[in-house]
């Protein structure tokens, strides 16, 4: 899996080649990838959320989301470009990123206490891309594989938590100017604030804290839409503002 973030190629499925691979043994390859990356010179700005639609659970057989780490080379401006080589087989999703001000330790974290830690909210694109060939994945080979992450995308106009009901912010994303979907705060597990209470009681397992400062994705708002050369996309959220993204022609 690190040859394949080295080399940016998509690789066959890991349980393929160890069908006895475990959710928990693909969280620990997960980290030594990371590990490996933080050695390089990377530096982790956060985690990512996934699967917290019950369709994605259903489709892969699960009853809980995953996470992943954000890292800094990660990060794509506002109205930015993503060029080819940073991807392989992206797709965009819409999200609401929380930042923290405060650390979060689980194992016992309520989505209260996530309102707490929170410093703001921001709009966020998240681009799910894979480095298993035509995403055929199960749990562990997403998990290994960093819970399938590519880059993201934050919004310039921070938000108080206290401003907006999360639950309620709606969310539209467009393809070269079509609506693709909608969305609602809602849909990420009822709440996204649950969302991140339960990575941070997740994280417990594995020694790892919620740190001030850190963007957490809490989980798409509907179903990602492929992204080709050429695209441009452009996310809006209802009290939160919108954002934009293109990928560098062919």
């Amino acid at each position: 899996m690190a040859k394949a973030w080295e080399n940016q190629d998509g690789v066959q499925p890991l349980t393929e080649l160890d069908p006895d691979l475990s959710i928990d043994d693909a969280y620990h390859v997960q980290l030594e990838t990371i590990q490996n990356h933080v050695k390089d010179g990377a530096r982790i700005t956060g985690k990512k959320i996934g699967l917290t639609s019950k369709a994605m659970q259903e489709m892969l057989g699960v009853d809980e989301p995953d996470y992943g780490h954000l890292l800094s080379q990660m990060e794509v401006e506002n109205a930015g470009t993503v060029s080819r080589n940073q991807v392989l087989q992206p797709k965009v999703e819409g999200e609401i990123a929380f930042i923290l001000k405060d650390d979060l330790e689980g194992p016992d974290v309520t989505a209260l206490d996530v309102l707490k830690a929170t410093d703001v909210i921001v709009p966020a694109i998240e681009i799910v891309d894979s480095r298993v060939k035509d995403w055929k994945i199960t749990l562990p080979d997403t998990i290994a594989d960093n819970a399938s992450s590519g880059l993201y995308v934050l919004g310039d106009k921070p938000c108080k938590i206290e401003d907006v009901d999360i639950k309620q912010v709606g969310m539209a994303l467009f393809k070269n100017g079509k609506l693709q979907n909608t969305g609602v705060g809602a849909a990420a597990l009822g709440d996204p604030a649950k969302c991140v209470a339960w990575l941070a009681n997740k994280l417990a397992a594995y020694d790892i804290q919620l740190k001030a400062g850190e963007v957490i994705l809490s989980g798409a708002l509907s179903a990602a839409v492929e992204a080709d050369p050429g695209d441009e996309f452009r996310v809006k959220f209802s009290d939160l503002g919108e954002l934009t993204v293109k990928f560098e022609s062919g």
